[in-house]
């Protein structure tokens, strides 16, 4: 099936946003008003298989309740977690895992893969919405419903949205992601990418960007405590408050088309992972940061080695 990437707030986007993050900040009530463009994102559809565990799986509490530990200082790792290496060879492989190419040290893949052999290893998961062929799988009142009772849909992707509105739904919501983010850390894997983290902005204004953020935060803590890192995909908006939510590096998509890799690197310390889908925005990317952030040029569809459509470039 085609693979779906999160979508992106550019341009008057996203200052619409960071205009209701000073609210959040200040009330726990911002909104987002903007429509987002979009772009396709991995799958996430087979159960994790089980090998050896990265870290011991922790309690039922544990995967919903907040840190309760002090917090890494920033731009380091919380204890037992490794973050991904710094301005090192990438490769974003979520439409399906192949060989690395040489001098790749950095992959991304779908929880359904397994890891590449030596390599620093991400797992997609796709948190914030559902895949339409598992929209079914998800009890009736986790799927985020309008005033009239329909599903809000994700209309780019055919994704229903999950409702994360409330800390009980929220706890309920985190308890079945991070049975996958358990598979992922089972594999041998050393971070985490959930997806769709600006799902929010699709919501009819009846998620807000608090809701996001102690969403993830949610993932983020179990994750840790899977000895796993976690990473931000985009959302550039959300990207100031990575202490808040204890994300620990960013996946950015086209942030030097659109001019954003420079508020990830601030906001994560150069640890982000770069996809372009154009050589326009390859060439920005490493104009600005060639010297800093692991880029990658990708086709869209980040369809594997001799498919017709397949680019891979870092030049």
């Amino acid at each position: 099936m085609p693979v779906k990437r999160g979508s992106r707030v550019g341009g008057l986007g996203t200052a619409v946003v960071l205009a209701s993050l000073l609210t959040l900040a200040g009330c726990g009530s911002g909104r987002d008003t903007g429509a987002s463009p979009h772009r396709p994102s991995g799958s996430s559809r087979a159960p994790a298989t089980s090998s050896p565990s990265k870290g011991p799986a922790p309690s039922p509490a544990s995967s919903t309740a907040p840190a309760t530990s002090s917090k890494p200082k920033p731009g380091s790792a919380p204890r037992g977690v490794e973050l991904p290496p710094l301005h090192a060879g990438f490769d974003y492989q979520i439409g399906g895992a192949y060989p690395p190419p040489s001098g790749v040290r950095i992959v991304s893949r779908d929880r359904a893969a397994s890891p590449a052999p030596g390599l620093y290893n991400i797992c997609y998961v796709n948190a914030f919405q559902t895949q339409p062929d598992e929209r079914k799988e998800w009890p009736a009142d986790l799927l985020l419903r309008d005033a009239h009772g329909k599903v809000v849909v994700d209309r780019d992707w055919g994704e229903a949205l999950l409702d994360i509105s409330t800390p009980v739904k929220r706890r309920r919501v985190a308890a079945r992601i991070n049975r996958w983010i358990d598979g992922c850390a089972d594999k041998g894997f050393d971070a985490v990418e959930p997806d769709n983290y600006d799902s929010y902005t699709r919501s009819r204004h009846l998620l807000t960007a608090d809701d996001a953020t102690a969403f993830i935060t949610l993932l983020s803590t179990h994750a840790h405590a899977r000895h796993l890192a976690i990473g931000q995909k985009n959302t550039v908006e959300l990207a100031g408050l990575r202490a808040r939510t204890e994300l620990d590096f960013a996946v950015a998509e086209e942030c030097g088309e659109y001019d954003e890799c420079g508020e990830y690197a601030k906001a994560f310390h150069d640890r982000v992972v770069v996809i372009e889908y154009t050589d326009s925005g390859l060439r920005k990317a490493r104009s600005g940061f060639g010297d800093r952030l692991s880029i990658v040029r990708r086709d869209v569809m980040v369809s594997t080695p001799g498919s017709a459509g397949y680019v891979r470039r870092t030049r």
